[in-house]
């Protein structure tokens, strides 16, 4: 009998320590990004690393949850190291310190994702397509400006709030 895996958030006396994948995926000039209701920003298609998987699993696994299509990576193109305090009403105002790992994926042809899903905490996710010069706030911001040039190595920020 398999055990759920639980995702990897570690509390700690000084706050949470978070391990996220990131998703890109690209279209058009267009990046996927997600809204979630009761919240004035968007974020990447990705989520949590399950204790036991790789990044490379998480991202596939997430992708796949959120768009209900199944996705190849193509690379990875940027780590982030976060650090800022949440607005999770589960954890408010507790000091995060996120590891996110973000995968250009493969994106099919005739790829056009509804999404209307509800949460863990009953609110509802949206997929929209955001244009990069856009004037919405959303996470990472340097979508804006990286994922034009696609270049191939990796990149690393580090974003302190």
């Amino acid at each position: 009998m398999a055990t759920e895996k639980h995702d990897l958030m570690i509390k700690t006396e000084d706050g949470i320590l978070n391990i996220r994948v990131g998703a890109i995926i690209m279209k058009h000039g267009r990046f996927l990004m997600v809204k979630s209701d009761g919240f004035d920003y968007y974020y990447s298609v990705g989520g949590r690393l399950k204790f036991g998987e790789t990044t490379e699993e998480a991202v596939i696994r997430e992708v796949c949850e959120e768009t209900g299509v199944s996705m190849d990576i193509d690379r990875l193109g940027f780590i982030q190291e976060n650090f800022f305090y949440s607005d999770n009403p589960t954890h408010p105002g507790i000091l995060i310190h996120e590891f996110s790992f973000f995968y250009y994926m493969k994106v099919p042809m005739d790829f056009n994702p509804i999404s209307n899903s509800p949460t863990h905490d009953g609110a509802h996710d949206y997929l929209v397509w955001v244009e990069p010069d856009v004037k919405v706030k959303i996470f990472p911001e340097f979508f804006r400006t990286e994922l034009s040039s696609q270049a191939r190595e990796v990149k690393h920020y580090v974003n302190r709030t």
